[in-house]
């Protein structure tokens, strides 16, 4: 029941207070919760860039919906997925696989060959698509691991991916931003959700049984 209380606490921090950080120790524990998620065929098709330097916040703030949120948290952290899947790509995952467990590379070659021939029939907008949808997973246990640790967090897509993806050179890395996470410690005076119910359908309404 630990995870549901923590998931009542919580909620979409709209003012941070700018002076208290969160510790070095802690964010790798969240980080470490994101890299855990699981992943379609176990790609990790995404990476995630942790932007603590203030003056990098201040210039992705233009077109973010809500600008003082992302500046005055303590991180933003970037979940950005691969532009598109690649023959390369696929091979390094496998063979970093097949060398941790001490198999011979080319021991998932069937598999693999599947992979390949599925991404390269579907365009590199589709293939975007489907690496940014793994990216929810990893988001969503990072909030979870934030609320044990009392941590607050904002999700965000109201950004500038533009302005993200040149600001943070995702592009010669082959990476597009799908969404953001900011972390910190809630203003509870500017926090005006902090003082309100949470609020989420009835369970009665929000399940359908067939």
């Amino acid at each position: 029941m630990q995870l549901i209380e923590n998931l009542k606490w919580r909620h979409a921090v709209k003012a941070y207070d700018p002076e208290k950080k969160v510790s070095q120790e802690d964010l790798n524990t969240i980080l470490e919760a994101a890299r855990l998620a699981p992943t379609s065929s176990g790609l990790q098709p995404f990476r995630i860039i942790v932007v603590e330097n203030q003056e990098l916040k201040e210039k992705m703030v233009q077109g973010a919906l809500n600008p003082e949120v992302m500046r005055d948290s303590s991180h933003v952290l970037v979940f950005a997925a691969w532009d598109n899947y690649s023959e390369q790509k696929i091979d390094k995952v496998y063979d970093y696989h097949t060398d941790v467990r001490e198999l011979p590379r080319g021991r998932f070659g069937s598999y693999t060959d599947k992979l390949k021939e599925i991404y390269s029939a579907q365009s590199a907008e589709q293939n975007f698509g489907h690496a940014a949808r793994q990216t929810y997973i990893a988001l969503g246990l990072a909030m979870a691991q934030a609320a044990e640790l009392k941590i607050d967090s904002t999700p965000a897509e109201g950004f500038s991916n533009e302005v993200v993806d040149e600001i943070l050179g995702l592009r010669a890395l082959g990476l597009k931003s799908v969404s953001l996470l900011y972390l910190g410690y809630r203003d509870i005076e500017k926090d005006y959700l902090s003082h309100m119910k949470k609020v989420r359908i009835p369970m009665e309404e929000f399940i359908i049984k067939k």
